[in-house]
């Protein structure tokens, strides 16, 4: 669907609460007309304190006579039914609200766009709702809080498909922190995006502030801060952060020697690739698609930990996250040919027009021809660990994938940092 109606009849602190409220209903009869295209959201403020309280049965018998979809969203609070409105939205896959309100909400109704929503979705606003026996003064709301009211509304809501869910690996020393999100203990609620989507995408509908939320749910499972945390801004390339010096616009991997600093890289079928280093005590991670591979984003990764923070190759592990498998990832043939050229088992079916390709074993070829030795790399041929570099589109319950959900995908990641002192005597037995 293009586009929806959302009429904004909240009307907080006014002091004549019943009067205002009719005359508004009265201007958006008058405003919507008997078109037939674009349904209705009337969106309503509970009000305990009000003894004339306007029902939704009220304003549904109003808008009898209108030849349209009319729905009436009423909340406690004035961020549950914008919530409440965004989820509506989202169900019909809206691209365009046209809202209608007062003078005096339009700033705080811009705001909650901001945190709820992405540039997925275009807003046109009118305060043809505007009442003329309430001065602008009463309404006036505290709008710049109105960050803080989003993130307490959604820090009480329920985690969605069950708990926070880490894999970690065993050839990860103590002396770092890391793990691979699976999809569940989020509040995402999109299906292909639900429930623990940790990045927001102008081209997706999961908005900063829920992924804000999922990802303050990450860290206290995990033991970090949000501020302490660093997601690597993919370009599909070979670029790399090092984290003591200025950060460019986009890059695919980061390696820092700062205790404490997380740093994360996404995946969707992409891998998300976890290096450290425990004699040094450096770490890195990176995102690698199969562009990325190409590129060679995973040697960057370790060669600007060996370039700028003394790294040995023979002390670096690595270990491939969950990402997807050739039995499931293919390419055109122009592409996949190049990956055979990294090794012959990287292609299934050359001569296909669209053959099977496996980034993982590319990635390992890569690890080990740059330096890294076999045993300290893991990925789905390691028989003595556990499997943590599992499908990404053959295991929907677990994880994200761009491959089988489409656009409107999820992003799981892998973290990591350095333990500092005092997490280490937390860890003793």
């Amino acid at each position: 669907m293009a586009e929806v109606v959302l009429a904004d009849l909240v009307h907080p602190n006014c002091p004549r609460y019943t009067q205002c409220l009719e005359e508004r209903v009265n201007k958006l009869l008058r405003s919507l007309g008997n078109g037939t295209s674009e349904p209705v959201y009337l969106i309503l403020q509970k009000h305990t304190d009000c003894s004339e309280e306007i029902t939704e049965t009220y304003l549904l018998e109003k808008c009898a006579g209108l030849n349209r979809r009319v729905h009436v969203l009423t909340e406690s609070c004035s961020v549950a039914v914008l919530y409440a409105f965004k989820r509506a939205a989202d169900e019909l896959t809206v691209k365009h609200v046209y809202v209608m309100t007062c003078s005096a909400r339009r700033a705080e109704l811009q705001e909650c766009e901001e945190q709820l929503f992405t540039e997925l979705y275009t807003f046109t606003y009118s305060t043809l709702l505007d009442c003329s026996s309430c001065p602008l003064t009463h309404l006036n709301t505290t709008y710049p809080q109105l960050k803080e009211q989003i993130s307490g509304f959604l820090q009480r809501l329920p985690a969605l498909r069950g708990e926070i869910t880490v894999l970690k690996s065993s050839l990860i020393s103590d002396s770092f922190a890391h793990g691979f999100t699976k999809r569940t203990g989020g509040i995402s609620y999109i299906s292909t995006l639900s429930s623990l989507n940790l990045f927001s995408s102008s081209r997706r509908r999961d908005s900063r502030a829920v992924v804000a939320e999922n990802l303050r749910r990450l860290g206290l499972h995990a033991g970090f801060q949000p501020r302490q945390f660093h997601l690597a801004k993919v370009n599909h390339a070979s670029d790399v952060w090092v984290m003591n010096k200025s950060e460019p616009e986009s890059y695919d991997g980061i390696v820092t020697n700062q205790p404490g600093v997380v740093i994360a890289a996404p995946g969707a079928d992409c891998m998300p690739l976890l290096f450290a280093d425990p004699v040094g005590k450096v770490i890195g991670v990176a995102h690698a698609g199969w562009k990325g591979t190409l590129m060679g984003i995973a040697m960057a990764t370790v060669n600007a930990m060996v370039r700028e923070f003394g790294s040995e190759l023979s002390n670096v592990v690595a270990v491939i996250g969950p990402s997807v498998g050739p039995c499931c990832f293919t390419l055109e043939q122009n592409s996949a040919i190049k990956f055979q050229a990294i090794h012959p088992d990287c292609v299934r079916d050359v001569e296909s027009p669209m053959p099977y390709v496996d980034i993982r074993l590319a990635t390992r070829v890569l690890l080990e021809e740059g330096g890294l030795l076999p045993e300290h790399i893991q990925d789905n041929t390691v028989t003595n660990r556990p499997n943590i570099t599992l499908c990404t589109s053959c295991h929907p319950d677990s994880f994200f994938s761009h491959v089988r959900d489409g656009l409107n995908f999820g992003t799981q990641i892998g973290f990591l940092w350095i333990k500092e002192p005092h997490e280490f005597k937390q860890s003793d037995p």
